[in-house]
């Protein structure tokens, strides 16, 4: 997909950001916001490694966030903001919190869950609205960029 002509939505700004300062601190750069009203609630980048918990991704660590800023179980009316395509576990935890809308950067072919893969929301009964590509180039140079230096 191509760059939209225009700027880049604060939301996958701020998921960029979160990409950034992941792979600042040695993570893979991935980073997520939650978005209820226009307000950014919370926001993460990867963390299995620094939490010692491979579930930490970006997207799991920012919807627990946005869960305990709103005091409940359910993201209903929220978006969620991302730099790649969410995995099959990722896509689930979205479907479980009820979120609204779903904005991705890049595509992940090996691991996504959303256009490939599982293709989680197809068979759920709760189906995000989706929404690819805002970012998608900054998004896929920070991945190489990282995997890069660690050859």
């Amino acid at each position: 997909m191509s760059e939209p002509r225009w700027p880049l939505p604060e939301p996958m700004r701020g998921a960029l950001a979160q990409a950034r300062a992941g792979a600042a601190a040695g993570a893979v750069p991935i980073g997520a916001v939650v978005v209820r009203d226009g307000v950014v609630i919370a926001a993460a980048h990867n963390g299995p490694r620094d939490c010692h918990d491979p579930t930490a991704h970006a997207e799991i660590l920012a919807i627990r966030a946005a869960a305990a800023a709103l005091g409940q179980d359910r993201l209903e009316g929220c978006d969620v903001w991302v730099t790649l395509e969410p995995c099959a576990m990722c896509a689930g935890a979205m479907v479980h919190a009820r979120v609204a809308r779903v904005y991705y950067a890049a595509p992940d072919p090996k691991g996504g869950a959303v256009e490939h893969g599982a293709r989680v929301f197809e068979s759920a009964l709760h189906k995000p609205e989706v929404y690819a590509g805002l970012g998608e180039s900054e998004s896929a140079a920070l991945l190489r960029q990282f995997f890069q230096d660690r050859r």
